[in-house]
């Protein structure tokens, strides 16, 4: 392998006042720490602590680690069981990168991808059984007749890891759309082995009412079998009109799913100005998107006249206004941070930081901003093997980075 890219270790940098000596933000005990008005100056949250929850603070000294660069718009990122990490990069190059920063040549064997606007390729995870068939997983904009759309494929990692053999399509999004922007698409393997996808509404007003449409995949959560069949028990199997594969339906753009250890699906998508949201994502359930939403339209005017709850349609768990811009996303089960276990880890690419979600009986009630001095759009977050959290940063000279303790 190669030697591309070796980043020199960095300590923590001097903070600006807005951040504590950790890298974190240093919002006052109890306090938000979101300050900023928001755009949807007039909506109310359904709940307590839907939205600008408390305050949070890790007490335990940490600092982060530059450990590679050179990256060209890395979009996510995979722990290997050897420690090495899998990384795509936007424009349809798939790395392995090892802990001490050694950044491999291409991957060879992957598909065309399209890389206009937000496409390329995009979320990869090891699969449940790698140990013994070395397969990954890979979601990507795929060069379509007429357009594109999300695909997802598999294939055997090579024993030396320099190419995927026997690569096969497991799923498209359909129908086939000519656009650049919303392909979601994040993938996670439940307890039981079912592969989640989450899927973008492609932007698009002509569209984005299909978030709705259960004969189509835009704007839906996915959940299929490891070899693309779909399961017996997925809620719309035998319903007419509606496609199996399909889970959840109103969601706008998906970017991070987290899959606990007792099955339940989180997920976190993109608003428009506001309305980022964090859903416990269940079987069969509409998630509004876009005739219920928080925050309003990029324009300034309102989301369907400012609704934010409707009968039949889920209220998320948690949103951000103004927007922070969700990546991917993790629930931390390490050794490193104990008093982070089952809390949400969520990259933030506008707002540049990690976003600490504490979660007590399904519900947000502490947030907590961290890498607040890199500085830069977080992409993709994943949990070393040793708890350390590692991030990977979505610019044209992107980091793999590792945040950890100092102790």
């Amino acid at each position: 392998m190669r030697l591309l890219a070796l980043a020199v270790s960095v300590s923590a940098v001097t903070l600006a006042a807005a951040c504590g000596a950790n890298g974190q933000d240093a919002a006052r005990p109890g306090e938000p720490v979101e300050s900023r008005p928001a755009n949807g100056a007039n909506q109310q949250p359904a709940f307590p602590g839907q939205t600008r929850a408390p305050g949070a603070r890790t007490e335990a000294a940490m600092a982060h680690r530059v450990v590679a660069s050179g990256l060209v718009e890395p979009w996510g990122l995979a722990l290997l069981p050897d420690g090495r990490w899998l990384v795509t990069e936007r424009p349809g190059r798939l790395r392995i990168i090892t802990a001490e920063g050694a950044v491999g040549e291409p991957i060879v064997g992957l598909p065309a991808v399209d890389s206009r606007g937000q496409g390329g390729l995009l979320d990869v995870v090891v699969g449940p059984g790698f140990g013994q068939d070395r397969m990954i997983y890979w979601s990507y904009a795929e060069p379509r007749d007429g357009g594109n759309g999300t695909a997802v494929a598999r294939g055997r990692l090579s024993d030396d890891g320099t190419r995927v053999e026997n690569v096969q399509v497991l799923f498209r999004a359909m129908p086939t759309y000519d656009g650049d922007k919303h392909y979601g698409s994040s993938l996670a393997f439940a307890p039981d082995g079912k592969l989640f996808i989450t899927l973008g509404e492609r932007s698009d007003g002509p569209i984005r009412p299909q978030a709705q449409d259960l004969g189509s995949h835009m704007g839906k959560t996915i959940r299929i079998n490891a070899d693309g069949t779909v399961p017996d028990d997925n809620p719309f199997v035998g319903r007419a009109g509606a496609l199996p594969e399909i889970w959840s339906l109103g969601h706008r753009n998906a970017q991070g799913v987290a899959i606990a250890s007792n099955g339940d699906v989180w997920t976190v998508e993109h608003g428009t100005r506001g309305g980022d949201e964090i859903n416990l994502t269940r079987a069969g359930l509409n998630y509004g998107w876009p005739e219920v939403a928080y925050g309003i339209e990029y324009r300034g005017a309102p989301i369907n006249e400012g609704v934010t709850a409707r009968e039949g349609t889920e209220q998320p768990v948690y949103y951000w206004d103004p927007s922070i811009a969700p990546g991917g996303m993790t629930l931390y089960d390490g050794a490193m941070f104990p008093g982070w276990r089952g809390n949400l880890l969520v990259a933030a690419l506008r707002d540049k930081h990690i976003a600490r979600l504490v979660l007590e009986n399904g519900r947000v009630v502490g947030e907590e901003r961290l890498l607040t001095d890199l500085g830069e759009r977080i992409r993709d977050i994943a949990v070393g093997s040793d708890g350390a959290v590692w991030a990977i940063t979505d610019e044209e000279n992107g980091k793999l980075v590792r945040l950890a303790t100092t102790d």
